[in-house]
């Protein structure tokens, strides 16, 4: 259980804070609920129950554990699944394990076909260039508050890592 004052991983809101916990009654039944909101937006308050088992709730990543992830991204990208529609429920099946390992896997293999579809001249499907904006941003902030850095310089980082490693279009 978290406490008050926690920062943590909430679902697709990413970096959140823990303001209250407090029983709230719902239909005549009483329970303990988290009050939270992202850090990047005060106005919005969450509330969920504590024991709620189909949200995503994790602890911060400390820095050993975001430096291990920022190295996965200089190894290939995992499985790319041709079937959009496999591929969206794959990928958003691993998202929602809270994984990052994982997850940085998923994020590393559409950046890399992101960038291959660029020097193609074409574009990334607008599911995948979705699932990757939203999953992207959320992990490289939390890893940037792990490490005591900017969202901006993890993207910078990871992005040259991913470069580096392709190669260059035939001319």
């Amino acid at each position: 259980m978290f406490t008050i004052g926690d920062h943590i991983i909430y679902s697709a809101h990413g970096l959140c804070r823990i303001d209250d916990i407090q029983d709230v009654t719902v239909s005549g039944v009483t329970k303990q609920y988290y009050k939270l909101h992202p850090l990047e937006n005060t106005r919005v308050t969450i509330s969920t129950p504590v024991d709620n088992e189909k949200v995503v709730m994790l602890k911060l990543l400390q820095k050993e554990e975001a430096l291990e992830i920022i190295e996965t991204f200089k190894q290939p990208g995992g499985e790319w699944t041709n079937h959009p529609n496999s591929r969206l429920k794959k990928y958003s099946e691993v998202i929602n394990t809270g994984e990052r390992m994982e997850i940085a896997r998923v994020v590393n293999t559409l950046m890399r076909k992101k960038f291959e579809t660029q020097l193609e001249k074409k574009t990334l499907y607008e599911r995948d260039y979705k699932l990757l904006n939203n999953t992207q941003i959320i992990l490289f902030k939390e890893l940037a508050r792990a490490l005591g850095t900017s969202f901006e310089e993890i993207n910078k980082q990871i992005n040259d890592m991913i470069k580096e490693d392709e190669p260059l279009p035939v001319v």
